[in-house]
């Protein structure tokens, strides 16, 4: 479970998982995947080893965070100032009792996570100095990669009030709860609907890596499937709300080279589209890079120059 809850202005609480050594002067923020959790570490001897203190934040419906408020839709953009928010309410509690904290941070986002992760930067460009995104699949105009019946769903899905587009892409999404809730330990929990696969078997095998993404995906479905279908809503069925044009802060893009969701094709479209970007390709790996490359990302944030 997250390690701790923080309400927001709006009176939403969202939970919060920290890594790192909490002392650090410089934040990484870290957006999870979708399904996915505030309780994963990608690498807990990297995050150990490098000096930043690490936030991990449950979007809404997922973990201890609240859902998507009834009449609203599932939005990047909102799930972003949520993590702006936070950031800024420590800034300020430190900057109170004398703290020296750098000003700004840096974001990392695997698969899904990317977009919010993006989205900060984009809309917070005072907040954020450095993103690492990892396995971010592009829209889908700009590279195919969703079903055609699947986005002709998402369409559908789009023209209704949100709570019915909500009710019934989770009815459509139980089979993933289910099959979570029926793995009695971590490492039982099926990876599939997480992108994992032969490609990631060397990656898998490190030591509780199965684990941490099967404590991961038990939190992502804790409150039912009201968090996987609000990402999906939010990316498919309505527009992502920000400009990639809007980042600039500087961005590490990295995917595994054997990704078959969000490959060469997907990473090489951000590089494009971002203002100052930075393109590495992961050989022998797929959607499971970010276990990988996990200490590169951090020393990509939390470098030790980086204060301003």
């Amino acid at each position: 479970m997250a390690d701790l809850t923080f309400t927001l202005r709006s009176g939403r609480a969202v939970g919060l998982s920290v890594f790192g050594d909490p002392d650090a002067e410089r934040i990484v923020v870290f957006c999870h995947a979708a399904p996915g959790s505030s309780a994963f570490d990608p690498d807990p001897g990297a995050s150990a080893e490098r000096n930043a203190h690490i936030v991990a934040i449950d979007r809404p419906g997922y973990g201890s965070s609240d859902p998507w408020p009834a009449g609203s839709w599932p939005s990047i953009v909102r799930a972003a100032d949520d993590v702006a928010e936070y950031i800024r309410s420590i800034l300020v509690t430190e900057s109170v009792i004398g703290g020296s904290r750098p000003r700004s941070v840096g974001v990392a986002g695997w698969s899904a996570g990317g977009r919010i992760a993006l989205a900060v930067a984009a809309r917070h460009p005072q907040l954020v100095d450095r993103v690492a995104i990892v396995g971010t699949p592009a829209p889908n105009e700009a590279v195919p990669w969703i079903d055609p019946q699947l986005q002709a769903l998402s369409d559908q899905l789009g023209a209704m009030p949100p709570d019915e587009a909500m009710a019934r892409l989770g009815a459509m999404l139980q089979p993933q709860a289910d099959a979570v809730d029926a793995a009695s330990e971590p490492g039982e929990v099926p990876l599939d609907l997480l992108g994992v696969g032969a490609a990631d078997e060397q990656a898998l095998a490190g030591r509780g890596v199965h684990d941490r993404l099967g404590r991961m995906l038990k939190e992502a479905f804790r409150q039912g499937t009201r968090g996987v279908a609000g990402d999906i809503l939010s990316y498919t069925a309505r527009p992502w709300g920000f400009d990639l044009a809007d980042v600039v802060a500087k961005t590490l893009v990295i995917a595994g080279q054997a990704d078959p969701l969000a490959g060469h094709a997907h990473a090489a479209w951000y590089q494009r589209s971002l203002p100052d970007a930075r393109l590495e390709m992961v050989p022998g790996v797929g959607h499971l890079a970010i276990v990988p490359v996990w200490g590169r990302i951090l020393s990509h944030l939390a470098p030790a120059d980086v204060r301003r």
